[in-house]
């Protein structure tokens, strides 16, 4: 799996989506992240074959909320595929963890990567006692844990946690969905190296290990996101850590597990 990725979030009309994917692919992306919920799985594998062989891109999926529960995880998986217009997916994730249906979705993934509609399988938005729990009955793990993390919310404890348990961490919303980078001392940092304070944030990402997904409509920004190949010294990295607040800018996982839905 690449390190770096495309989200695809808010990608919702054919154009946009075919601009989007050109610019990324041409700008060394091989990774691409939908979701059931984004309703854009057909348009993302339209515009993929425009521009690359299956083989050669790394497609990422993940099953809704609402089809959750074993035969539908297995019965939306086969027609995402259908509308992504392949036989695979190189990662499948629950989105959000849902307490009603908790074992029998991560069941009906297992049962999934074992038909070869999934290469590997993981989840997103899922805590540490979820994780614990999920141990419990699954006969393998995730391979991924997809989480908001950003400056603001480092989830410092829950990134050691994946780690021990050989999770790779993704970070959906590397950039708090914008709230973090008017922040001057970013702003400081950036002008020093040259760079965008989103550059210095996903720069940070990379050096913390985890996989980055930024998502972006703008062709100049699609590109500038890639321009990574600088380094952040100790201090660096230890000033960006110092600004978390635990703010989050999404849902907390905790209340969708309870809700069994998003809020």
């Amino acid at each position: 799996m690449p390190q770096l990725g495309f989200g695809t979030y808010k990608l919702d009309n054919p154009d946009l989506m075919n601009q989007s994917i050109t610019t990324a692919y041409e700008s060394g992306y091989r990774m691409f992240d939908t979701a059931q919920l984004y309703r854009n799985e057909k348009m993302l594998g339209d515009a993929i074959k425009k521009v690359a062989r299956r083989e050669d891109v790394f497609i990422i999926d993940k099953v809704s909320e609402m089809n959750q529960g074993h035969d539908l995880t297995i019965n939306s998986t086969d027609f995402s595929l259908q509308q992504l217009g392949t036989d695979y997916v190189d990662l499948l994730l629950i989105h959000w963890p849902v307490a009603d249906h908790f074992f029998e979705t991560w069941q009906a993934m297992e049962e999934l990567k074992k038909q070869g509609k999934a290469k590997s399988i993981g989840v997103s938005n899922f805590t540490r006692s979820q994780l614990e729990l999920l141990k419990t009955q699954a006969d393998e793990m995730p391979v991924v844990n997809q989480i908001e993390t950003h400056p603001y919310l480092t989830q410092q404890p829950m990134l050691d946690f994946d780690k021990k348990m050989s999770i790779i961490t993704q970070a959906w919303s590397p950039l708090g969905r914008g709230v973090v980078l008017d922040n001057p001392m970013l702003d400081k940092m950036a002008k020093h190296h040259g760079k965008t304070p989103a550059q210095i944030i996903l720069r940070w990402d990379l050096q913390r290990g985890i996989s980055i997904i930024p998502k972006s409509a703008t062709p100049a920004r699609i590109k500038e996101n890639t321009a990574l190949d600088f380094e952040l010294n100790d201090d660096e990295m230890s000033m960006i850590d110092v600004m978390n607040k635990n703010q989050r800018t999404g849902n907390e996982p905790e209340l969708v597990y309870e809700l069994g839905k998003q809020y």
